[in-house]
């Protein structure tokens, strides 16, 4: 299932651990699985709230895109 959400459990364990505070912290591998998933869907409303800024011909995305691209998001599942 790490294939399907882009991210390696390895490359997502890493990222969390950065940011704990005790380095004993111990993550569950279906833990890393949802962290995996939610990191896939951030990527995704950032790409497409890069697009759709790039569609007004902005070069910044601001919360009006992402605004305007969520829905869409939530049509995917």
């Amino acid at each position: 299932m790490e294939e399907a959400s882009g991210f390696r459990k390895e490359l997502v364990s890493k990222l969390l651990h950065l940011h704990f505070r005790d380095c004993k912290t111990k993550v569950s591998g279906d833990a890393l699985q949802l962290m995996a998933e939610l990191l896939r869907i951030f990527v995704l409303a950032a790409a497409r709230g890069v697009c759709q800024a790039q569609a007004e011909d902005l070069d910044v995305v601001d919360v009006d895109q992402l605004e305007k691209v969520l829905p869409q998001l939530l049509l995917d599942f």
